[in-house]
């Protein structure tokens, strides 16, 4: 997954269709020179509608497309003929996305599944003919009913990255080397801090034909869940994954601290991550023998772990293993 065409937030216009208004024609035949109203309905403008597709990973398809608008629905015509229906317009888009009212910020809906889709802006109702308007008072009605307004307004749409498992650390705790390794995904690596700044995804192959998906989450730093960095958008991502990976490199003065800092950002920006399974993956453990390792387990957080090495490819094994027994609870 290229870094440039990796779009995550958009905010776009959206504007559904006018309904069609209302006929007020009189039925006019050869023998029928006053017949009675017989206008027909205009047709519904047309709905703005997101759509699902699993085929998608990024937003980058409306980045330049600001101005999304439907048709107008037809006006209704004599013989009782209702008026087309304005065309809706569907926006596609990748699994995990959510969409808000850019003025309030409120959540309206999000996708998880493909095909799935929600109108996003309404189309206006089109107007009743003045058919509907007869009565025994009113036999010959000369007015019907407009149509509709269709609706308008900003909307912001945000990519969630739905995976299996979450890759959760510092800048150079070895995620991206991790995910080139494990999967195809070929992930930008570098000795400094950001390397990684937006998700990368991979799929990762297990026995027997199996797989699962694993994002490296770019790396988070104290203060992300308060903006500092860049961490409200990393910390975004992590809310999708089914499990999260903890990735602590060996050499690091303090794991366990590292880790306490790395749960309480989780927690500062979404209570609810804490929830989430939790495995730990000590990195960079080629520089390890049998009895550092086994100092180093004293003081390790409680919960599952694994040593690792990516370049070395020590522990790979067992690390998935480990993922895909807490992924299936087996």
């Amino acid at each position: 997954m290229a870094s440039d065409n990796f779009v995550d937030y958009v905010k776009i216009h959206c504007t559904s269709g006018n309904g069609g208004g209302g006929s007020t024609h009189f039925r006019r035949e050869k023998y029928i020179p006053k017949g009675g109203p017989d206008g027909g309905d205009g047709g519904r403008g047309g709905h703005v509608i997101i759509r699902g597709n699993k085929q998608l990973w990024t937003l980058l398809h409306l980045k330049f497309q600001k101005h999304i608008k439907a048709g107008h629905g037809a006006h209704g015509s004599g013989n009782l003929k209702t008026g087309s229906q304005g065309e809706d317009v569907y926006i596609e888009v990748p699994l995990g996305t959510i969409s808000k009212d850019a003025e309030s910020g409120e959540i309206e809906f999000e996708i998880t599944e493909d095909g799935e889709e929600f109108i996003i802006q309404r189309g206006g109702k089109g107007g009743m003919g003045n058919n509907h308007f007869k009565s025994a008072t009113n036999q010959t009605p000369r007015y019907a009913q407009p149509g509709e307004s269709g609706a308008e307004g900003w909307k912001i749409l945000e990519l969630k990255v739905l995976a299996d498992v979450g890759l959760v650390g510092f800048p150079n705790a070895g995620k991206s080397t991790l995910l080139s390794v494990l999967s195809a995904a070929k992930p930008e690596i570098g000795a400094y801090p950001f390397t990684t700044l937006r998700p990368n995804l991979g799929i990762v192959s297990y026995r027997d034909y199996r797989s699962f998906i694993m994002a490296d989450i770019p790396g988070i730093i104290e203060g992300a869940h308060a903006g500092k960095g860049l961490g409200l958008r990393f910390l975004r991502h992590i809310e999708r994954n089914s499990l999260l990976l903890f990735m602590i490199p060996a050499d690091s003065d303090d794991i366990k601290k590292e880790y306490d800092i790395l749960l309480n950002e989780l927690k500062q920006y979404n209570p609810e991550l804490l929830h989430k399974e939790r495995l730990l993956a000590i990195t960079k453990s080629d520089m390890l023998d049998q009895e550092l390792e086994k100092e180093l387990k004293k003081d390790l957080p409680k919960i599952p772990f694994v040593f690792i090495s990516s370049v070395a490819q020590k522990g790979l094994v067992e690390l998935k293993d480990l993922i895909w027994k807490h992924l299936n609870n087996d």
